[in-house]
Order: structure tokens, then sequence, then C-alpha cells
């Protein structure tokens, strides 16, 4: 449990690395840096004589990670932390299979399931910004067993995107080179050395890295929506006005209710990583106030970006453009519908700058898998469901025996020159395929646990910093829609569109569901670990703020002097 008088203010603050540090010039510090931060050997003389899930609690609270995050991060990470390849190429193959009604319908329906996913997570990563986040929230909540299941889920699915990430930039390299003048490896090389070399410099690195990032692929899509709106009516450079043409000829739909069920998983991959929000709660200076607006932001990344972007694709393209399956690889600019959109209207510059565009949000989600595999495995680790090396937390706050292992996998990026690289990453992503329908579905059901063990030892909303909007009723909705997915995705495993059964088509699908089920199993077996009883559940350990009933009655008392315009403003934003 979490001891009294416990300075999380002094874990945040970064450790000294020895003495005379500015004498010892750039190396000196630099190796210091690799040393055990101080925190977590002073840490472990509170735990004795506590449970093996108190002191799991415990740990994950008292991570010694990097706290450095900044407001600024957060929000740039929320809105655009996923829009990335299933936007920009993931949605031509969905639109090519259900057509633009169902691309829309999916879309609208899986935002609105992930709304109220990340606003669950928002409650619970305000409340308890402890490592691993969603992970530990399902050890905590719901069952040890399951949290270690769900913790290697999502440490395998970024374990495993990162090697992919690299391929799918030098694909994005091909698009200006076609023959391959230079060798695939040499890209490799280098966009393996820009990840690690970002992710080496810490939280901060990665939080830098990906406002910029997310600030190039934002405007990149605004621009494309102010584009494709002067495109529509007849704006362009060939002068014609297309409007609702392509919702009549080829059509609305294609390939009927299936091919809107197919559609739903490409838009659910297309949303993966919007959960990384929460996961970086534990290195937010401030989540109590960053956090809140970050989630917020999450309407309005799936209003504008998604819906409206979408929207103007199905104007623009028809269902039947060949080149829409044309890619080689989820990264194909060839494949990608807003390129053949600006292709399509004679614009001649456009398409090698959207093509830069998808490679930055290739970029960006690669430095996202080092950082989310890492700090999962460290959280992992802390709970005693991983390797103990993997806890290891070096003096700059970083967890770094999970960064370099997650970086070695990346070298697995050099396949892009073995004649085996399809067959090769076709069954690595069968490993984690289904990995954010797992971890949405979690959290939605641990949330809905925690307010149950939240009521039943009396405790009420009013002492709550940030509350989910559509509330347990937003989670019971995406709990029950993350099913439904799973369902979707298993009938067109077994029965894919225009094919016969296959038992290799099914598990290179739906590979991860057995996966998941056994690390649960045996786990369960292993250490016969309890479902938790809600009022049981420790509601205590991790909360950074020790005084928040005092905080929120000034906050609140300040918020009832704002006009209307600001308190409708905030409640967005």
């Amino acid at each position: 449990m979490e001891k009294e008088g416990y300075s999380h203010e002094a874990a945040a603050s970064p450790p000294p690395s020895g003495s005379g540090e500015g004498s010892r010039g750039f190396v000196g510090n630099f190796i210091d840096g690799f040393k055990p931060h101080p925190q977590m050997l002073a840490r472990e003389a509170n735990k004795e004589g506590m449970t093996d899930l108190e002191r799991a609690n415990a740990n994950v609270a008292e991570s010694p990670l990097s706290r450095k995050l900044k407001g600024r991060h957060l929000q740039m990470i929320a809105i655009g932390g996923s829009i990335g390849t299933g936007l920009f190429v993931g949605s031509g193959r969905a639109l090519a299979t259900g057509g633009p009604a169902s691309l829309l319908i999916s879309f609208v329906l899986i935002g609105a399931m992930l709304y109220c996913t990340v606003h669950a997570l928002g409650e619970l990563a305000v409340i308890f910004p402890v490592a691993g986040s969603f992970a530990a929230y399902s050890t905590r909540f719901l069952d040890p067993a399951w949290g270690f299941a769900m913790g290697w889920n999502y440490a395998m699915q970024w374990l495993i995107v990162f090697p992919l990430e690299i391929v799918a930039a030098t694909i994005t390299v091909s698009y200006w080179d076609p023959n391959e003048n230079i060798s695939s490896a040499v890209w490799v090389t280098l966009f393996w050395l820009l990840i690690v070399v970002i992710n080496l410099f810490g939280v901060k690195g990665y939080g830098e890295a990906e406002f910029i990032f997310s600030l190039i692929k934002v405007i990149a899509v605004i621009g494309f929506i102010i584009l494709g709106i002067v495109l529509n009516c007849g704006g362009g450079p060939r002068g014609e006005y297309i409007g609702g043409r392509y919702w009549s000829n080829p059509g609305a739909f294609n390939h009927g209710f299936k091919g809107l069920c197919s559609v739903f998983v490409t838009a659910a991959f297309s949303f993966a990583g919007t959960e990384l929000v929460g996961l970086a709660a534990a290195e937010t200076a401030n989540p109590r106030k960053s956090l809140p607006t970050a989630v917020k932001q999450v309407f309005w990344r799936i209003t504008l970006f998604y819906i409206v972007s979408l929207t103007l694709i199905g104007l623009l393209v028809p269902y039947n453009e060949s080149r829409l399956l044309d890619g080689s690889s989820s990264a194909d600019a060839k494949a990608s519908p807003f390129v053949i959109a600006i292709e399509n209207a004679g614009i001649s510059v456009l398409p090698d700058i959207m093509n830069v565009v998808i490679m930055i949000a290739v970029l960006s989600v690669g430095n996202s898998s080092i950082y989310g595999s890492s700090r999962t495995l460290a959280a992992l680790a802390e709970q005693g469901q991983a390797p103990k090396i993997f806890s290891y937390i070096d003096r700059r706050g970083r967890p770094i025996v999970g960064i370099t292992v997650a970086s070695l996998l990346g070298l697995l990026g050099y396949l892009a020159a073995s004649p085996k690289q399809g067959e090769a990453f076709t069954w690595m992503m069968a490993l984690s395929g289904l990995s954010s329908i797992f971890t949405w579905g979690s959290i939605c059901l641990c949330h809905i646990r925690f307010r149950r063990a939240w009521k039943l030892q009396g405790h009420t909303l009013d002492e709550l910093a940030f509350t989910s909007q559509p509330g347990v009723i937003g989670s019971y909705f995406g709990f029950v829609f993350n099913c439904l997915v799973l369902i979707a995705q298993f009938w067109t495993a077994v029965w894919p569109i225009g094919a016969k059964p296959d038992a290799e088509v099914f598990f290179s699908i739906y590979l991860a569901v057995p996966v998941v089920i056994a690390c649960y199993v045996v786990y369960k077996f292993m250490y016969k670990t309890p479902i938790m009883r809600c009022k049981d559940m420790d509601l205590v350990t991790g909360r950074r703020e020790l005084d928040l009933a005092a905080l929120l009655a000034e906050e609140r008392a300040e918020q009832a002097t704002w006009p209307a315009w600001r308190r409708i403003y905030k409640m967005f934003c």
C-alpha cells in the first residue's frame, strides 16, 4: 500500500547522477545515466509484509519513470496518435471492400465506441496514473491472470509492430525509387537508428517527436479536407463537379453486410494507438490537469480527422478504383485513396507531399512502438509477470532494458531484403492483430468494475477529479461493441469475402485469440489467481494527489465563476 507521506514530487524530479555531474563531461554523464535509479532500491524497504498483489500495485504506483510529459505533448498524442497508415492507406482497401457507406458507418460506430473507451481510460488514469496503465488495471480490477494476458498481449503488439513499420517506411521510399537503386537495407538502417535515438532521449524525446509528427499529420489532414471540398465542388484543375456521383455509380455498398463487417475490423485497426495517452499518464507532470483535456480531444479527432476526411474520400474515389488494391503493403502510397483522389484531380506535386506525410505517420507508429512495449514490459516486471530485469529503470527514468529489447527486435526489419518477408510478417502480425480489441474491451470492463467498487466502498463521483462523459453506460457500450467486432472478425476469417474457408487464412487473422486465452488459462492454473471482488479492490495505492478533495473544491469554486461559453468550451475541450 502507499505509505503515508510518500513524496511523489521527489519521484518526479530527476535524480542526482553522482557528485560533480557538471565536471564529468558529456561521456561521464552519458554513462552515469544508465546506472540504476536511486528510488529502485529505496522503495523496496517499504514493502516487507505485503501480499503479492499489494506489492504489485505499489510497484506500478511508485515507478521511478521520468515525469516530463507536458500538456501539449499529451494533447498531440491524443489528437494525432492514431492518425497513421490505417487512415491514409488502410481506408482505401476498406473502401474497396465495403463501399463508401460501409466505410462511413463503420468508422462512426468504431469512433463512438472508442470515444467511450478513452473516456473510461481517462477517468482511471487521472485517479491512478500508474506505470502500465490498462494492463495494471486489469490486474487490480479484474484478475491478475487477465492482467498478465493483457500486458503481454499489448507488449507483443508493439514489439512486432516496430519491425513492420520500419519495413513499411522503406516501402514509402520506393514511391520515388521503384527500381530500388538504393538497397532497402540502407533505409532500414536509417529509420531504425532514427527511432532508437529518439527513444534513448527518454520520454521527453518520445513526447517531442510525437508532438512534431502529430502536428504534421494534423496539418496534412486539414489541408486535404479543404482541398477535397474544393475538388468535389468542381474547383480542381479539371473543373469537374463530382458531388455524390460515386454513391450512385458504382454504389454506396459493396459485398453487402459481410463487406460492412470486414470494414469494422479495418476501422478498429485504424484507431490502434489511441490508448497510448493513458499509458503516458504515469510519465506526465500533472495528469489531473493535462489528461482530461487530452481525452476530450478524442471527440474532435474522430469527428474532424476521420469522419470528415473519409466522407470526402467516399465522394472523390469510387470503390471499384483498381489502384485501391494495388498496394503491396499497408503503407504503400499507390493504394492510398488520399493520393488517388489528388492524382485523379490532375494535381502533380501533392501526391509526393502526401507520401511524405505517410512516411511520417509510419515513423510515428514506430516511435510509439518502442515507447509502448518498453513501458508495458517494465510494468509487467514490476508486478512479477515478466522477468525482473525488465523493471530496471535508469537514472534518466528510462526502462532501458525494455527499450534495448524492442530496439533489437526492430532489426527484424532487415527481412525486408528477404524473399520470405511477406510470409514472416503475416504470421508475426497474426500474433497481435486483435490486440487493440482486447485492450479496449478490458479498459471498459475495468471501468465498470472500478465504478462498482468505488460505490461499494463508500465513495461518490464528486471525489473524482475527472469522470467519463458517457459514464458506465458508455463503458457497457464499448465492452459489448468490442465483443461484436471479435465476432465479426471471426465470421470474416472463417468465410472470407470472395474465397473458400481456409485454415491458414483463418489463423493468420485470428491467431491472437487462442494465444490470449492460452496466456490467461496457463497463468490462472499456475498461480491460482482470484477474480477480484469489488469490496476488496485496492482504491488507494497509486493516487498521486494526497489532498485531492481540497484541490477539487478550490477548482470547482473557480469554475463556477466562469461565463457560460467557457464552461461549454471546457466540456468538450
